[in-house]
């Protein structure tokens, strides 16, 4: 028996209820906008996070139900399609590293009409910041997706001394609370994170409301069938065909 799931239940569900009150009455919307604007003109979504945000990143790029223009990028990439040890992706040294957003440029596939979606509870390391930064300087657009309690409550680690939330266009805050636990046993251990549920349900409400925006002018939204039906392969392929050279694609 788990004693605190009501608990915990009660500290999600009240989250994922204000979140969905906040994009009912609009307050996605501006994010929304951008990630339009960048499809209609032939961009794609270029969706980061680093840690458990990586989560975010596979809920946005990839997923059955998702949007096929959006391109999944994570720090592992460096090791993939760079020259980096794959020694370097254990603990957490890379992603406080602002010095790996010019690697991860390098090999990211990125066009000049591509919105960049950034996902971090905390929104204060490194390459999330670094990132977030370098793209800014060339002109693209950054949405935030984090924790404004959280980020606000901490100091910066990028040499800059900014925060994700203070770099991006549109912020939106995923209502996770300072150092991301709801519930405390024992002696004040802190457990019941809610982060990556939240976080799932923003992305899940940013790729409705494109696809929405989308239908209601008059188009068919690019969105990825499950391969395990009938049909989804050859739907996804050919959808796929059209963004191949702008995103990447694997298990």
């Amino acid at each position: 028996m788990i004693a605190g799931a009501p608990d915990l239940l009660t500290e999600a569900t009240g989250r994922l209820e204000r979140l969905a009150a906040a994009a009912a009455d609009g307050a996605y919307d501006p994010a929304i906008d951008l990630m339009v604007d960048a499809i209609d003109a032939g961009g794609v979504i270029q969706a980061f996070g680093t840690g458990h945000s990586q989560a975010f990143a596979m809920e946005m790029a990839g997923r059955a139900g998702g949007l096929i223009p959006t391109n999944g990028i994570a720090l592992r990439d460096v090791v993939l399609f760079g020259n980096r040890e794959p020694a370097a992706l254990f603990g957490s040294e890379l992603e406080r590293d602002p010095n790996v957003v010019g690697e991860l440029l390098r090999v990211t596939r990125i066009g000049e009409e591509d919105v960049f979606l950034i996902a971090s509870n905390s929104g204060v390391n490194g390459s999330i910041v670094g990132l977030a930064l370098a793209v800014k300087e060339r002109g693209h657009k950054v949405i935030a997706v984090t924790s404004l309690e959280h980020t606000n409550s901490v100091e910066p680690q990028h040499p800059s001394g900014v925060r994700l939330a203070e770099v991006a266009d549109v912020v939106v805050d995923n209502l996770a609370p300072r150092g991301d636990t709801t519930l405390t046993i024992a002696d004040g251990v802190g457990v019941g994170a809610v982060s990556s549920i939240t976080g799932a349900f923003v992305a899940q409400l940013l790729t409705l409301g494109v696809a929405q925006r989308l239908a209601d002018a008059g188009g068919t939204p690019p969105v990825y069938l499950s391969a395990n039906v009938p049909g989804g392969d050859e739907h996804n392929r050919a959808l796929q065909h059209l963004y191949r050279d702008r995103i990447r694609w694997s298990v």
